[in-house]
C-alpha cells in the first residue's frame, strides 16, 4: 500500500513538471527572441537595429555592427554588388575588393578584437536621388585589441548607397575610405 501511494505521489510530481514545461514552453514561443535584435520602424537609436528605411538608420546600423561585432549585421547592409576602395600607400594606387572579400576582412577584425566603437560625426556631402545618395561623412574608431593596443582612426568615409527596391531600404553600394590609418 505505502508503494503503491508513493508511485501515485511520484507520478502526480511527473504531471505536474510535465504541465510547467508545457506551460514554460508555450510562455516563451510567445516572447520575441531574446538572442535577436529587433528592428525599429522608426530612426531612434537606443543600441537595437534600425530599419534601414533612411540613411541615418543605415549608419545606425553600421555602428551597431562594429560595436557589436556582429557580421550578419553588416552584411545586410552591403548591397550585392558592393565595392571596398582604399589607398594602398605603399604602393601609391587605389585598390578595391567585393562584398565577399568585405565580410570576411571584417570578420577576422571583428575576431582579432577586444571592442571597438565608432562614432558618426558630420555628414559632409549628403547627394543624390531617391534610388542612389552619395553621403560623406567624418568618423573616430576605437580598436581594442588588448588592453596596451588600441588603434584610434579617424577619417571620412565616402558612400554610395542604393534604395533596395525589393527590400525597402538603403544599402552600401561603395565605400571609399579615407581614413588616417
Amino acid at each position: 500500500m505505502e508503494n503503491r501511494n508513493i508511485i501515485n505521489k511520484s507520478n502526480k510530481i511527473s504531471s505536474i513538471k510535465y504541465i510547467y514545461l508545457a506551460l514554460l514552453i508555450l510562455f516563451l514561443s510567445a516572447c520575441e527572441n531574446p538572442f535577436a535584435p529587433k528592428y525599429l520602424d522608426s530612426p531612434i537609436n537606443n543600441g537595437l537595429l534600425n530599419s534601414q528605411t533612411t540613411i541615418e538608420g543605415v549608419f545606425d546600423n553600421f555602428r551597431y555592427a562594429y560595436v557589436f561585432r556582429d557580421t550578419l549585421v553588416y552584411g545586410n547592409l552591403l548591397d550585392p554588388d558592393f565595392t571596398f576602395i582604399f589607398r594602398n600607400y605603399d604602393k601609391g594606387i587605389d585598390e578595391s575588393w567585393g562584398r565577399d572579400q568585405e565580410i570576411l576582412t571584417t570578420y577576422r577584425m571583428f575576431q582579432a578584437t577586444q571592442s571597438m566603437d565608432l562614432i558618426w560625426n558630420d555628414i559632409l556631402i549628403n547627394v543624390g536621388d531617391t534610388l542612389i545618395r552619395d553621403v560623406s561623412r567624418s568618423f573616430a574608431l576605437t580598436i581594442v585589441f588588448n588592453p596596451s593596443d588600441i588603434v584610434r582612426i579617424n577619417g571620412i568615409a565616402n558612400f554610395r548607397l542604393k534604395w533596395d527596391v525589393e527590400k525597402s531600404r538603403w544599402r552600401i553600394l561603395a565605400w571609399r575610405d579615407e581614413s588616417n590609418y
